[in-house]
């Protein structure tokens, strides 16, 4: 019973709170970013329907990456565990 009360003081909730609230802020903002992108792209190159789809896959799988990148970072500053 001690082994699980030791490791869960060993998470630090409020540096995990804030880097998952930076995640949802700043992934909704660059997600909707890439979708209007690509939606604005195709329609400037006249690509229809499906070209908007697909650049507007393209560019939301990049904003995911970035996410990916962005708590990452964020989890090596702003430690969760202790170590």
């Amino acid at each position: 019973m001690s082994e699980g009360a030791s490791s869960a003081r060993g998470i630090h909730w409020t540096n995990v709170i804030t880097v998952v609230s930076a995640a949802i802020l700043i992934g909704t903002e660059i997600i909707g970013a890439g979708m209007a992108t690509g939606w604005a792209i195709a329609g400037l190159f006249g690509f229809g329907e499906i070209g908007a789809y697909v650049l507007e896959a393209l560019f939301v799988a990049a904003a995911c990456f970035i996410i990916f990148n962005f708590v990452r970072r964020a989890a090596k500053i702003e430690r969760f565990f202790d170590r």
